[in-house]
């Protein structure tokens, strides 16, 4: 590998005290928009841009355990980890909450008991309440009377909705797996019948594990989602390696039973994919083990609107697929308010009908999400997030990894009340904000993120062991004419670079005429590269960046052994470390820094970074 002599020789007089990110894919392709997650084991909450600036953070008086979501007053919903919990198993929550923009606590429900305890994920419906996924505890002798094989305790879930009140909530609304089993085990139990002729109900014996303390998370739900036109919800359970649609039209008690609502079938299933062989059906399994996250796709004008989404965490292991994870869509067999059944048969389609294949694996939690522009966001838990085109080309990439993401359009109510309405960003706007927050006049309809200006970079490949490959900077937005800044020796500072070597990350920072800045990375790989560098440089992330002190190493989970050695801008180390990802520089003047990770397969790669006070 190429070594860069006297790589620190950057013109400093360009940099602002200010967001220098690097450790980000992004193009012109990729969605306009925000995402917001919670980091994990972390009580605070993160909206970053597209360019994976930090737009606003909440800081919250407890862990998250799953999912959050922005509400369109710019309020988020999250689910917290209580202390106190007496249930804990997988994704354990326990509390929900409400936080508006400046952090403050709006209202909080607590769900947990000694028999029942909220976990995993949340959906905020239209008319403001909100569904929750939860656990509850039934005994050994209840499970031998439901006709249950094993005398284990298990806790099987059930669905609440709860509608916001002052400070708490109140329930509104449930639905419990528990009234609607059949088993063909038992002749002398009520529910003894035939479960091929019943695929309506759940077969108390299809799933003989668990998780958690003493194997009592029996299915494992854990992601929801709601569908106001059909006013039907989908969930998924990872051991049963299916997902379901319920009628949510009934009301409590209909719920609890197979009659009522828009469908006629009460709380029984109305439709469920994945697994045929746990209601005796005929037909492949699809989803071969985990599955997380079903949603439907908006039917707006995007691609695949109206179709059922997941994400099929071992997708890799059915009918030949020899790639990773993979995100799933099908088509599902509506008819009005209920699902197309062949008696005798497997719910249809027999495959999925479209298919992302991920460009790495998780085995756990994990999102995904089709976004208007026809793009695919992923959240690859533990791993990082992505979004790829129509053609699968990944157009933007961070390296966090949170247990559940969601993207947010710059057009969204929440996030114009949290940014503001910008009315007059294109030059000589006459536009203006009236006393209702309405952009009127002028260039109305514009929002944040609409003036942009961004670098992005491509590169043609070094010869093997030479130093002659290239990179060109591309400049979307900002005022020409632009000044440009390459982390070569010397500075190089035109739109191209030439002379680079193999194997290298190379920073380009640009400078427009009114002194505002914008960078990019761009990884020139050898002839013959196998591209694990590549994926190694993208996936390398510094945050939060700027920093007032702590900063932390991303995206090198499967690194092995690395040292990281920090220097200021005029090339002197001020900090080395080994294989630690939290660097604090708090005792370090404000200005850029350089982190420079080394790995012991020789590879390094290297990373601006902006220390504030």
């Amino acid at each position: 590998m190429k070594e860069i002599e006297n790589m620190y020789n950057f013109t400093f007089s360009l940099l602002p005290v200010a967001l220098i990110l690097i450790g980000l894919n992004v193009n012109a392709q990729s969605f306009n928009g925000y995402a917001l997650y919670n980091e994990k084991s972390s009580s605070t909450v993160y909206l970053i841009d597209k360019d994976a600036n930090i737009a606003h953070t909440w800081s919250c008086n407890t862990n998250g355990n799953y999912a959050v979501l922005l509400k369109e007053d710019g309020n988020i919903v999250r689910g917290g980890v209580n202390p106190g919990n007496q249930l804990n198993g997988a994704a354990s929550g326990g509390v929900l909450q409400e936080y508006d923009p400046n952090g403050n606590l709006v209202w909080e429900f607590l769900y947990s008991t000694s028999q029942y305890v909220q976990h995993h994920d949340i959906e905020i419906m239209p008319n403001g309440n909100v569904l929750f996924i939860a656990w509850e505890v039934k005994t050994s002798a209840e499970l031998i009377q439901a006709g249950r094989q094993s005398n284990q305790v298990r806790w099987p879930t059930h669905i609440v909705e709860i509608k916001p009140s002052g400070s708490t909530a109140t329930v509104v609304w449930e639905w419990h797996i528990w009234d609607h089993m059949i088993q063909d085990f038992d002749v002398s139990k009520d529910n003894f019948g035939v479960v091929a002729d019943h695929p309506e109900l759940m077969d108390i014996n299809a799933v003989s594990g668990g998780a958690g303390p003493n194997s009592g998370d029996w299915f494992h739900v854990n992601g929801i989602n709601y569908n106001a036109e059909l006013d039907q919800i989908v969930f998924t359970a990872r051991f049963a390696s299916e997902f379901y649609i319920i009628d949510h039209s009934t009301t409590t008690a209909e719920a609890a039973g197979h009659t009522g609502g828009n469908s006629g079938m009460g709380g029984d299933f109305i439709y469920r994919w994945g697994n045929p062989s746990n209601y005796g059906a005929p037909g492949t399994q699809t989803i071969p083990k985990a599955v997380h996250d079903p949603r439907w796709v908006k039917d707006d004008g995007r691609q695949n609107g109206g179709y059922i989404q997941f994400f099929n965490n071992e997708g890799k292991d059915w009918n030949g697929f020899s790639g990773n994870s993979a995100v799933d869509a099908i088509d599902a067999p509506v008819d009005g308010y209920n699902y197309t059944l062949v008696p005798g048969q497997s719910y249809g389609p027999s495959t999925y009908t479209w298919r992302h294949a991920c460009i790495d694996n998780a085995n756990g939690q994990s999102a995904s999400e089709k976004l208007s522009n026809g793009n695919t966001f992923v959240n690859l838990s533990s791993e990082y997030m992505y979004e790829v085109d129509s053609n699968d080309n990944v157009v933007w990439q961070y390296s966090e990894g949170p247990a559940k993401a969601f993207r947010y359009e710059c057009t969204y109510p929440g996030i114009q009340i949290l940014m503001g309405v910008d009315c007059n960003c294109d030059a000589g706007g006459t536009a203006y904000v009236d006393s209702c927050g309405d952009c009127v006049g002028g260039n109305t309809g514009l929002t944040p993120c609409v003036v942009t200006f961004e670098v992005t970079a491509s590169a043609t490949a070094a010869t093997t062991g030479m130093c002659d490959g290239t990179a060109t900077a591309a400049v979307t937005g900002g005022v020409s004419p632009y000044t440009y800044s390459w982390s070569t020796s010397p500075v190089q500072t035109s739109a191209t670079a030439v002379g680079l070597c193999g194997n290298t990350n190379y920073t380009v920072l640009v400078t427009d005429a009114n002194g505002d800045t914008t960078s990019t990375n761009i990884f020139i790989t050898e002839t013959g590269s196998t591209g694990v560098e590549q994926t190694m440089a993208d996936g390398l992330v510094i945050f939060p960046n700027p920093s007032t002190g702590i900063f932390e190493l991303g995206g090198l989970g499967k690194a092995g052994n690395y040292r990281v050695k920090v220097s200021d801008m005029y090339g002197h180390e001020v900090l080395s470390l080994s294989n630690e990802k939290n660097i604090d520089l708090s005792g370090e003047a404000v200005g850029v820094y350089f982190i420079r990770v080394e790995f012991d397969n020789a590879r390094s790669f290297t990373k601006m970074i902006s220390l504030i006070k």
